[in-house]
């Protein structure tokens, strides 16, 4: 099939009946759900634009293998110019969605990719396993799939490995071969935007121990497999709330949910990985699954503080306060920011690594320091749009009030920004900001962005020890070669 439109999409989600909870309730009808609808289109107008003149070129290419259009996502990186089609895709999504959805189709799908042209590395322990991948990559490419994926187990005893949980499926384990695959049973998070996906791909980071082996899973579904649950969290907003009012949050909000897996059977050719602890440990640094995406969170990442750094230049200079130094001196260093991301992203396009499968994959080092950058730069970038907001962000009527002909007076005069901006601008842009600084909607992309590639911290020790490894000190060496020199002359002079 290739491409699908948004109509396509939209018509796959309504021939399936998924098992969703939201609020205490069953949806049965998940594009009629309120809290859905909006996202739902959001995600439609993506597939749209690969039918689009504007954007087709730039977003997909001819598959040589079936000779049919498909997304950027599933081209294998071989040459320099493959990566800035990437690099295009990602923009082109990130920039229709202000950078605000961190799972659009794009990212699951270049994991698949990655999975894909290096499934070499599962040969070694099963043949089945790297068959099941490949074959699994065709049927999400040539059908377009949007997928979501669980790859944490829930929070519950942190300080216990899987197996030495109260309860041996907590976290999903595999229970039982049978003939017609592995049951499964247990939990995993954060699967964003399952209930509008089409499929989940379930893999986990490394950290298994011995004593793990049923933990170490991967494998794929379709998302109403039966026995298969999602549980969503609350709501950021009920989906009535009016795109005047919350121009962001009433478009953009990206469900998390919890999967819950009662035995459920996963036929034998969507098993990618199993019962291994040293294969599960190995698959991200061996695929490339972790490092590959990286270049599309960094390019969604880059649009997003880009946004709010906009915002909060506009919020500043609509109520006259970016003359002061202070305010000044804040925007700056957003600005700066945005230009080191965007300086490290064209490092990581440009210093590339070659796999020995020959795909290329964006600089490590570039892409990690932006891994953990953005998890600081973006909570200062909203710390400074409420800063320069102030009480301003509590104050904005609805629109319904600037609309009211017995208060359109007031809204024009009291809600006027500085000389040239009117009530009704300033209101729509104070609201705009407060989407993102303020409201339930924001603090979730604030949260997100902060864990969206796990545990900053651990993540920070790893770069720092992989850092170490390569790194000899070398200059410390020769600035401490004078006490060598010393000790070979008998001199404090150093010889010439």
């Amino acid at each position: 099939m290739g491409i699908r439109t948004g109509a396509q999409y939209i018509k796959g989600l309504k021939s399936r009946q998924p098992e969703i909870w939201l609020q205490g309730r069953r949806v049965t009808n998940v594009c009629e759900e309120a809290v859905f609808r909006q996202p739902i289109l959001e995600i439609a107008k993506l597939y749209d634009m690969q039918h689009d003149e504007e954007y087709q070129e730039q977003i997909t290419h001819i598959c040589e293998e079936t000779g049919e259009r498909v997304n950027n996502a599933f081209l294998v990186v071989k040459t320099p110019a493959d990566l800035q089609a990437r690099r295009a895709l990602y923009e082109a999504y990130a920039r229709a969605t202000f950078g605000l959805m961190g799972r659009t189709p794009d990212f699951l799908n270049v994991v698949l990719t990655s999975l894909y042209h290096n499934a070499s590395f599962l040969e070694k322990y099963n043949p089945q396993w790297a068959e099941n991948a490949r074959n699994y990559y065709k049927h999400v490419r040539d059908n377009d799939l949007f997928l979501t994926h669980a790859i944490i187990n829930p929070q519950n005893d942190r300080s216990k490995s899987s197996h030495e949980q109260q309860d041996v499926y907590t976290h999903l384990g595999a229970v039982r071969e049978t003939e017609e695959g592995l049951i499964v049973r247990g939990a995993k998070m954060l699967a964003t935007l399952a209930p509008i996906t089409d499929e989940v791909i379930i893999y986990s980071f490394p950290g298994f121990k011995p004593g793990d082996e049923r933990y170490a899973l991967a494998f794929a579904l379709p998302i109403d497999t039966p026995g298969l649950r999602i549980i969503c969290r609350e709501p950021m907003q009920d989906g009535t709330r009016s795109v005047y009012d919350h121009p962001l949050a009433s478009r953009f909000e990206e469900m998390d949910a919890v999967l819950v897996f009662d035995d459920v059977l996963v036929p034998w050719d969507r098993l990618f990985l199993y019962n291994n602890v040293e294969a599960a440990n190995l698959l991200y640094p061996q695929t490339g699954i972790g490092q590959q995406p990286a270049h599309q969170t960094g390019v969604r990442g880059l649009l997003k503080l880009q946004f709010a750094t906009e915002v909060a230049m506009r919020l500043a200079d609509s109520i006259g306060v970016d003359v002061f130094l202070n305010v000044q001196n804040d925007l700056g260093e957003l600005a700066q920011s945005l230009e080191s991301i965007r300086a490290l992203l064209k490092v990581a396009e440009q210093e590339y690594d070659i796999l020995p499968s020959g795909e290329l994959m964006p600089g490590y080092v570039p892409l990690e320091t932006i891994r953990g950058l953005l998890p600081k730069l973006y909570p200062r970038a909203i710390e400074v749009m409420q800063i320069i907001g102030a009480g301003g962000l509590l104050m904005s009527p609805t629109d319904s009030d600037m609309e009211h002909p017995d208060l359109a007076a007031d809204m024009q005069k009291y809600y006027a920004g500085r000389e040239g901006i009117s009530g009704t601008e300033r209101v729509r842009l104070f609201k705009l900001a407060w989407d993102l600084c303020g409201e339930a909607f924001g603090q979730r992309l604030l949260q997100y962005e902060r864990y969206y590639t796990g545990d900053p911290l651990r993540k920070r020790a790893i770069f720092y020890n992989n850092f170490k490894r390569v790194h000899a000190c070398s200059l410390v060496d020769e600035a401490l070669s004078v006490y060598q020199a010393k000790i070979e002359t008998g001199s404090e002079t150093i010889p010439q």
